[in-house]
C-alpha cells in the first residue's frame, strides 16, 4: 500500500473530518480484508483448540478417576479450582472495569488534535479501551490461575481439624497456622498486588490523557479521592500484613533457635504493632486528604509509616539483641529454647520415644544367645544390593525381566517367624531385542511383569547363593501366589492396552510361550471410536487410532507406576522412596507409605528433605495398598491424631478408611516406614537434649555412624531386623539403626521403631553408658581390616582378581550387649554374580571369620575347635589323670554337640552345650594346677 492509501485508511477508521476536507473512503481494504480473513479465523481456531485440549484432559482424567471410583475426588478438585479460578476473574476483573470507568469518567479526552489532518481523539480512544480491556482481561487471567492454584489451601481451610495442641506465644491452635493463617496471608496479599497494580494504572491513565491535552493537568477532588481511597485500601492492607506478621513470629529464625526469640517476643512485636497503627493512620490521613488541598497530609503519613519502619522495624529490634540479649542469651532465651524444643519433638513425634538405658556389656554371652533364639535365627546376611543382582543373574528368566529393587518383610513360614527378603519380577520391555521393539508388542503383547523371588536372611546354600523360598516362573514355593501378573510396579511407566484381538503374553514355558487375557476391572474402556480419538490425542500415539486389534471390550491402563497413581489421587501426601511388596492369599500388593508433611508448625526446626523439600512436621498417615494386578488402591490412615489427615479424610471421605479395615492377614505386614525413620533419626540426634542448657551449648551432639561398602565409606543405613528388645515380650519386626558421638566413632545409643501388631509406631531409643569405649561400627570395621587373618584371606582374593564386597555391617543388641556382623560377598571380574564367601562376627575384642554364621559364633565364643591338652602324659598314674581323661572327652562332647546345634538353628542348645563345654574346661584348668 502507497502512503496515501494508508492516510485514507486511517481517515476512514478516524471517523472524522480533516478541518475543511470531506471525508475520503480508503483506496484499498487490504489491511482490513487480511484481518477479518485470517487473523480473525485463525484465532478463533487456536482459542477452540485450547478449549478442546482442555475439555480433553478433563474427561480422560474423569474416565481414569471414575475407573477406580474415585470420581468423587476428582469432581470436587475440579469444582474447587473452577469455582476459584472464576470467582478471581470476575472479582479482579469488576475491579479493573470500575477502575477504567472512573478514570474515563473524570478524565475524558476533550482536546481534539490532528496528524496529516486526521483527527485521532476517536482511535485513540478506541485504541486505548481495547489496550486497557485485553489488559484486564489477562491480568484477571494470571490472578485467577494464582487463586485456582490454592484449591487444596481452600478445601483445608474449609475443613478446619484441630491438633490437639497449641502454641506459647499467642496460645492459638497449631491449626490456625496450618490451616488459616496461610489464607488469611494468601488474602491479603493477593488483594494487596491487585490494588497496587490497579492504582499504578489509574495513575499512568490520568497522566496519559493529560498528556494528550498538552499537559493540561487537572487534578481534581474527584481524581484525588479516586486516587485517595486506592491509597487508603493499599495501606489498610498494608496494616492487615503488619498484623499477619505478627503471627509469623513463630517461624523467626533471627535467634538462638528457630522460632520467637526474646528479642522477636518483645522488640519485633512491639515494632510490628507501630507499624500496623501506622499503615492504618496513614490510611486516614489520604481519607481526610480528599476534602483538603494538596498532598500534605498523607505525604506527612506515609513518611511517618516509612520511618517507623526503618527506626522501629529495623533498627529497634537489633539494639535490643546485640546490647541486652546477647551479653544474657542463656538466661534471656532458656524459655524460647523450651518452646523450640518441645513443639520440634511434638512436631516430629519425637515425643513419643521411650528413652531406656542400655548396659551395653563388653560381650555377649553363651546364655544370651540361648535366651534369643528368634534373633539369632533372623540375622540377615544379604545385603540388598549385591542380593538384587544375583536375583538378575539367576532368576530373571528371560532378558525382557528385571529385578529392581529388594523388600524386607516378614512371614510364618512351616510355623516359625521368619524374616525374608523378597523382590518383584518386573516387565522391562525397553530389554526386548531390537527387532522386537515393536508398537504392538510394547503396548498389546508385553504388558506385564511377573511374579517374585523370596528367599530367608540368614540361608545359603553350597555355592553361596541365597536359598529360595520361592522362585521361577510360574511362581513355586513355600509361599503360594495364585495370581503372579504384575500389572501395576516400580518399573510400569508405559501404557498399554489389555483384552484386544492380540495375545497377550503371560510367561515363557520352555521354548514357547503362555498367553493370557486381562480378567482385571482396572483401566478405561476403549468402547468407541471417540474414546480412541482421544487416547490417540492424550498419548500422542495416532496408533491407538490406527490398530484394528482393539475392539470395543479393549481397555487401556496407564498411570501404572506406584508412585505416580497415588500421587495423582492424592496430590496432598508426600510419598516413602520404597513400596514393598507383599504377598497375601496368593495375590501380590504393594504397601506405599504415605506422609502428612507441612512447614508451618510453630517454633518446630525445619528440615530440608531432598524429596519433600523444606518440612518442620510430619506423620505417617497413610498406607496405600495397591493390586499389582488391577491398580485398585486402598487409603488406610494410620494416624487419625494428625491433623492434617482428619482435615483430608473430611474433604475425601470417600477416599480414606480407617486402619481398623484393614484386613488382619495384611495388618501383620505394615511396617514402620524408613523414610519417617531417618527424618526422625535426624532431628533426634539433636532434640534428644531436653535441658536448655546442654542443648545451648551442644554439649551431646548425635551422628549417624559410617561403615564400609566396596571400600568406600558411606552412612549406615536403618535396616530391619527381627529381635528381642530389651525388656520387651519376645521376638518382634523393627527398625533399628546406632548413633555415635559427633566427629567420634565409638557407639553411644541406638534407636529403634516397632512394627508388629499394637507395638506399631512405638518407638525406643536406648542410650549407652558414658564412662567407657564401646566400639561403633566403623571402629569395628577398622578392628576388622587390622585383623591379620581376615588381612591374608582379602589379600589372596584381591591377587586373584575378584572383587570383594563387603556387605551392611550390622549391630546385633542381645539382652545386655551387641554383636557386630558383616557378610563378605565374592564376585568375579568377567559377571555380576556375588556369592556368599564367608561371615564376619565381632563380640567383645574379640574377631572371626568363618564360612557359616555359626562358625564364626562359636569362634568368637571360644568354641571354634575341639580342646586340645599339650604336653607329656603323667610318668605316674593318679586319679586325678583319669579325671583329666574324662574333662578332655566331656569338653569335646559338648562341642561337637554345640556344632550339630548351630547346624540345626538351635541356639538354645548351643548356649547350653557352649556353657557346658566353659564348665568341662575350667574344671580341666583347675585340675591342672
Amino acid at each position: 500500500m502507497a502512503f496515501s492509501d494508508w492516510e485514507a485508511l486511517l481517515r476512514n477508521v478516524a471517523g472524522g473530518e480533516e478541518k475543511g476536507q470531506p471525508k475520503e473512503p480508503p483506496r484499498s481494504g487490504e489491511g482490513a480484508r487480511f484481518f477479518r480473513h485470517w487473523v480473525l479465523p485463525l484465532g478463533g481456531l487456536f482459542v477452540l483448540f485450547i478449549l478442546a485440549n482442555i475439555a480433553k484432559e478433563i474427561y480422560t482424567e474423569y474416565l481414569w478417576y471414575d475407573s477406580l471410583g474415585f470420581s468423587g475426588v476428582y469432581l470436587l478438585r475440579i469444582i474447587t479450582q473452577v469455582s476459584l479460578f472464576v470467582a478471581g476473574f470476575v472479582a479482579l476483573f469488576l475491579l479493573a472495569l470500575g477502575n477504567i470507568f472512573l478514570v474515563r469518567r473524570l478524565a475524558p479526552l476533550e482536546r481534539q488534535f490532528y496528524v496529516m489532518g486526521v483527527e485521532l481523539v476517536g482511535p485513540i480512544k478506541r485504541l486505548v479501551t481495547v489496550t486497557l480491556l485485553l489488559g484486564a482481561f489477562f491480568l484477571s487471567l494470571i490472578f485467577a490461575s494464582i487463586v485456582g492454584g490454592q484449591w487444596d489451601a481452600v478445601l483445608r481451610f474449609l475443613n478446619v481439624q484441630p491438633f490437639g495442641a497449641t502454641e506459647p506465644l499467642f496460645n492459638q491452635e497449631i491449626a490456625f497456622y496450618v490451616f488459616q493463617l496461610p489464607i488469611y496471608r494468601f488474602i491479603q496479599m493477593w488483594l494487596a498486588g491487585a490494588f497496587i497494580i490497579i492504582f499504578l494504572a489509574c495513575l499512568f491513565l490520568y497522566a496519559f490523557n493529560f498528556s494528550l491535552q498538552q499537559f493540561s493537568f487537572a487534578f481534581t477532588p474527584a481524581i484525588k479521592g479516586h486516587l485517595s481511597a486506592l491509597g487508603v485500601v493499599i495501606m489498610l492492607l498494608f496494616g492487615v500484613g503488619y498484623l499477619l506478621d505478627t503471627y509469623d513470629l513463630v517461624y523467626s529464625s533471627t535467634g538462638v533457635v528457630f522460632g520467637a526469640g526474646f528479642s522477636d517476643a518483645t522488640a519485633q512485636l512491639l515494632a510490628l504493632r507501630l507499624q500496623m497503627a501506622m499503615a492504618v493512620i496513614s490510611a486516614i490521613f489520604l481519607l481526610v486528604n480528599v476534602f483538603r488541598r494538596g498532598v500534605g497530609l498523607p505525604a506527612l503519613g506515609i513518611s511517618l509509616w516509612i520511618g517507623t519502619a526503618i527506626l522501629v522495624g529495623g533498627i529497634y529490634p537489633a539494639v535490643v539483641q546485640r546490647f541486652s540479649v546477647q551479653p544474657n542469651e542463656l538466661a534471656m532465651e532458656t524459655p524460647y529454647i523450651k518452646n523450640n524444643i518441645a513443639l520440634t519433638r511434638q512436631a516430629y513425634g519425637l515425643n513419643r520415644i521411650e528413652t531406656r538405658d542400655f548396659p551395653a556389656e563388653k560381650a555377649v554371652t553363651p546364655a544370651a544367645l540361648t535366651k534369643n533364639p528368634g534373633t539369632m535365627n533372623n540375622i540377615r546376611l544379604w545385603d540388598p544390593r549385591p542380593l538384587r543382582d544375583t536375583f538378575n543373574q539367576v532368576q530373571s528368566i528371560r532378558l525382557y525381566y528385571d529385578f529392581t529393587d529388594v523388600d524386607v518383610d516378614r512371614y510364618v513360614i512351616d510355623g516359625r517367624y521368619r524374616q525374608v527378603m523378597l523382590s518383584a519380577r518386573e516387565l522391562s520391555p525397553e530389554k526386548l531385542a531390537e527387532r522386537a521393539q515393536t508398537w504392538v508388542n510394547r503396548r498389546l503383547q508385553f504388558t506385564h511383569g511377573y511374579g517374585a523371588v523370596v528367599n530367608p536372611v540368614t540361608e545359603v546354600d553350597t555355592g553361596g547363593q541365597p536359598q529360595l523360598f520361592v522362585k521361577d516362573i510360574p511362581p513355586m514355593g513355600k509361599i503360594d501366589i495364585k495370581r503372579p501378573e504384575i500389572y501395576y510396579g516400580e518399573k510400569t511407566t508405559d501404557y498399554v492396552i489389555v483384552n484386544t484381538k492380540s495375545q497377550e503374553f503371560d510367561y515363557p514355558m520352555g521354548d514357547s510361550n503362555v498367553y493370557t487375557r486381562y480378567q482385571g476391572t482396572s483401566g478405561v474402556r476403549l468402547s468407541s471410536y471417540f474414546r480412541r480419538i482421544l487416547y490417540a490425542w492424550q498419548f500422542g500415539d495416532i496408533n491407538i487410532l490406527l490398530n484394528t486389534d482393539l475392539t470395543p471390550e479393549s481397555s487401556i491402563l496407564y498411570y501404572r507406576n506406584i508412585h505416580e497413581r497415588v500421587r495423582h489421587v492424592a496430590p496432598f501426601l508426600k510419598l516413602d522412596r520404597d513400596p514393598y511388596l507383599v504377598i497375601l492369599d496368593g495375590q501380590l500388593y504393594w504397601i506405599q507409605d504415605a506422609y502428612t508433611v507441612t512447614d508451618r508448625y510453630p517454633y518446630s526446626e525445619p528440615l530440608k528433605h531432598p524429596r519433600f523439600g523444606s518440612i518442620n512436621y510430619i506423620r505417617n498417615s497413610v498406607k496405600v495398598v495397591i493390586s499389582a494386578y488391577d491398580g485398585s488402591m486402598r487409603f488406610y490412615v494410620m494416624d487419625p491424631s494428625d491433623g492434617l489427615i482428619a482435615a483430608y479424610q473430611a474433604i475425601y471421605p470417600a477416599l480414606f478408611e480407617d486402619k481398623e479395615e484393614m484386613p488382619p492377614a495384611l495388618a501383620a505386614h505394615v511396617r514402620y516406614p524408613e523414610d519417617l525413620f531417618l527424618i526422625q533419626g535426624e532431628m533426634f540426634r539433636t532434640y534428644h537434649m531436653e535441658d536448655p542448657q546442654v542443648f545451648y551449648n551442644r554439649e551431646d551432639l548425635w551422628d549417624f555412624p559410617t561403615n564400609l561398602y566396596l571400600g568406600a565409606e558411606e552412612p549406615m543405613e536403618p535396616y530391619y531386623i527381627i529381635m528381642h528388645l530389651p525388656g520387651g515380650g519376645g521376638e518382634e519386626f523393627i527398625i533399628m539403626l546406632p548413633f555415635t558421638p559427633v566427629n567420634k566413632k565409638n557407639t553411644i545409643a541406638w534407636m529403634a521403631a516397632r512394627s508388629d501388631g499394637d507395638k506399631y509406631g512405638s518407638l525406643l531409643a536406648f542410650i549407652f553408658p558414658k564412662d567407657r569405649l564401646i566400639y561403633g561400627p566403623m571402629q569395628i570395621e577398622a578392628r576388622i581390616n587390622q585383623d591379620a587373618t581376615i588381612a591374608e584371606q582379602f589379600g589372596l582374593w584381591n591377587r586373584s582378581g575378584a572383587e570383594i564386597i563387603r556387605g551392611n555391617l550390622l549391630m546385633i543388641p542381645l539382652e545386655n550387649s551387641s554383636l557386630y556382623v558383616e557378610p563378605i560377598y565374592l564376585q568375579s571380574a568377567q559377571s555380576r554374580l556375588p556369592e556368599l564367601k564367608k561371615i564376619i562376627v565381632a563380640n567383645g575384642d574379640n574377631i572371626a571369620m568363618g564360612d557359616t554364621l555359626a562358625q564364626s559364633l562359636a569362634l568368637v565364643m571360644g568354641a571354634g575347635s575341639p580342646p586340645v591338652v599339650s604336653g607329656p602324659p603323667p610318668t605316674t598314674p593318679s586319679p586325678v589323670s583319669v579325671d583329666v581323661k574324662a574333662l578332655i572327652q566331656a569338653a569335646q562332647d559338648h562341642y561337637n554337640r554345640a556344632q550339630d546345634y548351630l547346624k540345626q538353628g538351635d541356639w538354645t542348645g548351643f548356649g547350653q552345650e557352649l556353657k557346658a563345654m566353659a564348665d568341662a574346661l575350667n574344671q580341666l584348668a583347675k585340675a591342672a594346677k
